[in-house]
């Protein structure tokens, strides 16, 4: 295809004030004037040309570089490719009506060869909001996305070129949240040793030399950095997956082929192990104030004493029913009626109420499991039909003014029970208890310490909880069951036929002769 430079000035004929062109005397000198090329590109569908225009050179030289430059993005389409041809064509038509440099030739080749998109150079930044905006997730699930995006990933990554991203880069992000964790850490401790300076030292009131140091020491403490939390091995994995999940998806575009968050290494976020609240880890916690882990799991004992103090409260139903069947709070404030069979001993979990910053909305399980019918105790049953007639009492009490929402716990006025009400009131209650401490979610674990006691497999603790998968239920629970098992472990001991006593019992006939 042909292609040209040529030089051209601007000057006019001062009479007339129409452009000289090559008429301009000055022309005659190459320092006059600017140089501009012109290239013919591959004609359009219906058969009309069309080219590619750039001027303003300085040098006959500049011109030829770029002339040369835009031959060589031209061959390299295959001939016999009209889709890449294209492609290419568009690409030079943008960089011409931008007046953008020319495209690398080698970046252009490998963008070619791998599929992807010529025309457009996304930032990360752009890619992530673009992303956002096309998820379908729920809404809690996609505010986790934002924050991680708002707080992270743009600032830290934002201004990168999608397709240059690498994992380097997410090293460095990664470098610099742990960076930020350890100044996070220092203020938080500044601040504490702060708090306690801002107290009197003796009891009673203080006297004017002392008010007048305490103003001095909680002035210094208005003008520290509030407590922050720091952004721990759990949070960061959950970066890394909306990072590869937002990568992935502009692979699917043909943005990008390399999935950098997919190759980063991090520190491991595994959920912490749940430990019962065994009679020596309970002296520990009374003497220390200290747990042994972050989540702790009450006895079948311990689990009895909550419900008895719990039995004259209104949502006692809500207390026994997720901790012996395992629903999640928001399930069981979300459960209706019409899912529960009560003749039957049915239940099915098919709806939430979760809790989007502090309003409630209702949404379906999170997965398809989660929805799955679960049998109820008779014990359950009892539980529920008295609850049932205690909000029948409330329906009448109310009258035109209860609300029908059919779900099984509401407020007294039939209204829907907002999920952080239960667990006020579950603090509530255990506080008026000599129990280790627990949460509401821990009730979940409860759940499958009473299953497995009950003499229930990991199966049947996973379709009991609707775990997605049993290699979950086995991560979650291989730390807690054991200490279920000791009865298990004694009756199968005992099956051994022995001819000659074991050597503990020889000894102790021994000691008691004696």
């Amino acid at each position: 295809m042909k292609g040209s430079t040529h030089r051209r000035c601007y000057c006019r004929d001062p009479r007339t004030g129409k452009p000289l062109g090559k008429k301009c005397p000055k022309l005659a000198s190459r320092k006059h004037g600017y140089y501009s090329i012109r290239q013919e590109l591959p004609p359009r569908e219906d058969g009309t040309r069309r080219s590619f225009s750039r001027a303003g050179y300085e040098t006959l030289k500049a011109a030829q570089a770029d002339l040369n430059h835009l031959r060589a993005l031209l061959n390299l389409p295959d001939p016999e490719d009209p889709e890449d041809i294209a492609r290419l064509v568009a690409l030079l038509e943008e960089v011409a009506e931008k007046k953008a440099p020319l495209p690398d030739v080698e970046e252009t080749r490998r963008r070619l060869r791998a599929g992807l998109d010529l025309t457009g150079r996304h930032t990360v930044g752009e890619w992530l909001d673009q992303w956002l905006a096309s998820k379908k997730t729920r809404r809690t699930t996609t505010n986790g996305y934002a924050s991680h995006v708002r707080v992270h990933l743009k600032p830290q990554l934002g201004n990168i070129r999608l397709d240059r991203l690498n994992v380097g880069h997410l090293v460095r992000m990664f470098d610099a949240i742990a960076d930020a964790n350890e100044v996070i850490a220092a203020e938080n401790l500044a601040r504490r040793e702060q708090i306690a300076r801002c107290k009197p030292s003796k009891p009673g009131r203080p006297v004017a030399t002392e008010r007048a140091r305490l103003a001095a020491e909680r002035a210094k403490l208005a003008t520290m950095p509030p407590f922050r939390r720091t952004t721990g091995p759990a949070t960061r994995q959950a970066i890394r997956r909306t990072l590869r999940a937002a990568l992935n998806a502009a692979i699917s575009r043909q943005l990008i082929t390399f999935n950098p968050a997919a190759h980063v290494e991090l520190e491991s976020g595994k959920r912490p192990k749940p430990l019962l609240w065994t009679e020596q880890r309970v002296a520990r916690w009374r003497i220390t104030g200290e747990k042994p882990s972050a989540v702790m799991v009450w006895t079948p004992e311990q689990f009895g004493a909550f419900l008895d103090a719990a039995q004259d409260d209104r949502l006692y139903a809500f207390f026994h029913l997720s901790g012996t069947r395992g629903l999640r709070r928001g399930e069981a404030v979300g459960q209706d009626w019409t899912d529960v069979d009560l003749d039957a001993g049915l239940i099915t979990p098919s709806k939430e109420i979760v809790v989007d910053g502090w309003d409630p909305y209702e949404s379906a399980p999170k997965t398809d499991g989660s929805a799955s019918t679960i049998a109820l105790d008779s014990l359950n049953v009892a539980v529920l039909r008295e609850h049932r007639r205690r909000q029948l009492r409330e329906k009448e009490e109310w009258g035109p003014a209860w609300q029908d929402t059919g779900k099984v716990f509401t407020r007294e006025d039939g209204s829907w029970l907002h999920p952080e009400m239960v667990s006020d009131t579950f603090r509530r209650i255990l506080a008026g208890t000599d129990l280790p401490p627990i949460t509401l979610r821990d009730l979940r674990h409860v759940s499958a310490t009473l299953t497995h006691a009950g003499g229930g497999d990991l199966h049947t603790i996973k379709e009991t909880l609707r775990h997605s998968t049993i290699t979950l239920t086995s991560d979650t629970y291989t730390s807690l069951l054991p200490e279920v098992d000791r009865n298990a472990a004694e009756a199968a001991a005992r099956l051994i036929p022995r001819s000659r006593p074991p050597a503990d019992e020889t000894d102790d006939e021994e000691s008691q002769s004696a």
